[in-house]
This record gives structure tokens, sequence and C-alpha cells, in this order.
């Protein structure tokens, strides 16, 4: 209650609690963001029919659909999306591919993952891209550092009329001190092996400077 009434009172839009929904309109079109995670004060992650419903009422009010979740299992051993289910700390953290996938079909154009607290690979699906954890963008004394628990990045993205993925580009970041971000680290080329491992044909193409495209046959 004290993030949201603190990030309401300077007019920046919040979701992720049950039923809510952030929109804004962007060069004309209607963008509307949704959060989901495993908690029942959250957009439910684990109930997979119920996130489609979601996301089928948020694309009826708007052009682009954005589903972000915290999800997954955690550790510098978790780079990898599994298939099925996972669990962190005696908790179900849901099964990431299938719920990613089923937001698409359900009218998502963009998925963005976080939880692991380190970064892993990208996928398209449907001409949708898919970037499972984007790491720890940044963690006050909060957070272990070192190796893959300071590596993270920020993600540009740009999106065709229709919600297909047109380019997009990795800026990779990485914690230092006591956790703040600083330019700079390895995303790029972790991210890059992770997708393509995880991935395969599925993956997209992540050039050695960070910009990301479609595969020919995507």
């Amino acid at each position: 209650r004290e993030t949201v009434a603190a990030l309401t009172r300077v007019g920046i839009r919040n979701t992720g609690r049950p039923g809510t929904m952030a929109r804004q309109k962007v060069k004309g079109q209607t963008v509307a963001i949704l959060g989901f995670a495993p908690y029942s004060w959250a957009d439910p992650l684990l109930n997979i029919a119920a996130a489609k419903r979601r996301v089928q009422a948020a694309a009826r009010k708007a052009q682009i659909v954005v589903v972000t979740f915290h999800g997954g299992a955690e550790g510098s051993d978790k780079t990898h999306v599994p298939r099925g289910s996972e669990s962190a700390f005696g908790e179900n953290r849901g099964n990431l591919r299938a719920f990613s996938h089923a937001v698409i079909d359900a009218g998502a154009d963009v998925v963005i993952g976080h939880g692991p607290h380190v970064v892993r690979g990208m996928e398209i699906y449907r001409k949708r891209l898919i970037a499972y954890s984007l790491g720890n963008f940044a963690g006050y004394r909060v957070f272990a550092l070192g190796g893959l628990s300071s590596t993270s990045m920020v993600l540009q993205t740009t999106l065709n009329p229709d919600g297909t993925f047109a380019s997009g580009r990795i800026r990779p970041t990485q914690l230092v001190g006591a956790g703040v971000p600083a330019r700079g680290g390895s995303a790029i080329s972790v991210v890059r092996r992770l997708s393509s491992q995880d991935f395969g044909a599925r993956s997209p193409r992540i050039s050695t400077n960070g910009t990301i495209r479609l595969r020919s046959s995507s």
C-alpha cells in the first residue's frame, strides 16, 4: 500500500494488484501494462486461465498490451528457463513458458520477466518478444553481488503497429558498489548464449552490440 501510494503521489502509473492495469497513450495508440506474480495480492501468475482473461480484457481497451511477471526460481544457477513449473523457498513460482505463450495467445504483444535475480534468454513466439528475466536493475544493499548476480540490462524494443516485434537493443548494465546500476557488463553475451541454448530457432538474432532482430524464419 505504501509503494502504490508513493507512486501515485508522483504520477507514476502502476499495476500488479488484482484487477489493475496501467494505461497510457503513446504515439496515438493506447498501451496497457499488466503485472503478474505467484501471490494472493497480485494478478495470478499461477492461474493461467485467469491471466488469459485479464489480457483479453486489456486487449479490448488497448492496441498494445505489455505483460510483466515476477516468477521463476532464484539464484545464479537459475539462468535457464526450464520446461514445467519452477519453485523457490517452497513456493510455486510458475510455469513461465506456458504462461508467456498463453498470454500472447490471449493478446499480449510483449512479455517481460523478472524474479530469478539473474538474466535469462529471450524467445520469439508468434512474432512477439518474450524476455524471461532482465536481472536486477538496482538493489541497494539487498542483493548478492558478483558475477551473474551483478549482470543486468535495460531492454529497448520497437514494435510494429500491430504489436509484432520489429527490433530491439540490449543495453548492458551491472550492479556496482552496494548495488547501484552502471553501464557495461556481460549481459549481451550471456543473453545471446542462453537464448540460443534454451530456445534454438525460436530465439531472436542478437548481435555482439546488443541489437535484437527476428530470424528470417520467425
